[in-house]
């Protein structure tokens, strides 16, 4: 029996790599747009584990049904008869989430999507009173989910799913205080590796500056490293947390004997280097417990560095457990990459 395949959505700008990639895992890309790919139908079942762990893929809304229609009642109407027909012999007893977005690049798709959305719950609570009130609109970060999910791929058009699979990234609130915007993205990545700093750990942030990781810990009552020549600023300038060591990232080293809680890593340097150079002693030494590296694929092909970051023979293959490499919600030319290092 065929699935319907699904529906990958990823960050706006990055549809090409994701069907490069989405490619190597044996799919093909029926149709593509702004941040969504839809995949052709494919063996129920057959779907590889990859596509819930692919880097660029940020959600899964698996075995879609598309729905289209003229007028916000319209397509309100047909999200409504496709949601209350999956739905015969399931029981909803516990919050579930109810998600609709689309490519919001579209000019005035937002709109649309808040307009239909708002008349599918009007209908929504005239038929099932019940499972309208434990609806929720908040949006799961990591992991399989069962609900509704609808995503606009145009005014007309929407692709629906009752189940979807949440690959961590998600768009995060930005803290005034935070040096630079690369806060964000440490943010972000606490949500994929499912830890953060927490009072007492220790941090070492290589390439700190301006400070934006730093100022994460930091916040969270961590103690903090940060090893840059390069100056702090904002609230990661004089913080009675962080240590700002003026030196080379990558000569740094912990000491006889220290072990990090964290290594955080965030440098402007080829992934190469930073991945045999930093990656490679500091994980392959013990000396730290956790990691979020950040690199830089500007200058190199995606693809390629992806599949050497999770090639048998990387040290993060090597030597961590539980690695995700990601491309985030707020990651740019960029992966980053979490876990935690072997005992």
């Amino acid at each position: 029996m065929s699935s319907n395949g699904a529906l990958v959505v990823c960050q706006s700008g990055f549809e090409s790599l994701l069907v490069r990639e989405v490619k190597g895992l044996g799919l093909d890309a029926a149709a593509v747009g702004p941040g969504w790919a839809l995949l052709s139908p494919f063996e129920e079942g057959n779907a590889p584990h990859g596509l819930r762990q692919a880097a660029f893929a940020h959600a899964v809304l698996e075995d879609p049904v598309g729905v289209s229609g003229n007028s916000v009642n319209e397509l309100a109407q047909r999200i409504m008869e496709q949601f209350s027909g999956a739905l015969r012999g399931e029981r909803i007893e516990a919050p579930w989430p109810c998600l609709f977005a689309g490519a919001l690049e579209l000019t005035g798709l937002g709109r649309r999507v808040a307009a239909v959305e708002a008349a599918f719950h009007e209908l929504l609570r005239k038929k099932m009173g019940r499972v309208a009130r434990l609806a929720t609109t908040e949006k799961p970060r990591m992991g399989p989910c069962r609900g509704l999910f609808v995503w606009f791929t145009d005014f007309g058009t929407a692709q629906v799913a009752r189940s979807a699979h949440m690959n961590g990234p998600c768009r995060m609130a930005d803290d005034d205080a935070a040096p630079s915007r690369s806060y964000l993205k440490v943010e972000e990545a606490y949500g994929v590796i499912g830890l953060e700093p927490v009072p007492g750990d220790t941090v070492c942030d290589l390439g700190a500056a301006p400070g934006g990781w730093s100022y994460s810990a930091a916040k969270r009552g961590a103690h903090v490293v940060a090893v840059d020549n390069g100056p702090l600023k904002g609230g990661a300038e004089g913080h009675s947390l962080i240590d700002h060591r003026c030196d080379d990232a990558f000569g740094f080293s912990p000491g006889k004997d220290a072990i990090y809680d964290w290594l955080f890593c965030d440098m402007l340097e080829d992934p190469h280097k930073v991945v045999q150079s930093v990656v490679r002693p500091w994980l392959a030494g013990g000396w730290c417990r956790r990691f979020i590296v950040n690199l830089k694929f500007g200058r190199v092909d995606p693809l390629a560095l992806l599949g050497e970051l999770r090639s048998p023979d990387s040290p993060f293959s090597l030597h961590g457990a539980g690695v995700r490499v990601v491309h985030l919600y707020h990651d740019r030319e960029e992966f980053t990459v979490t876990g935690i290092v072997k005992p």
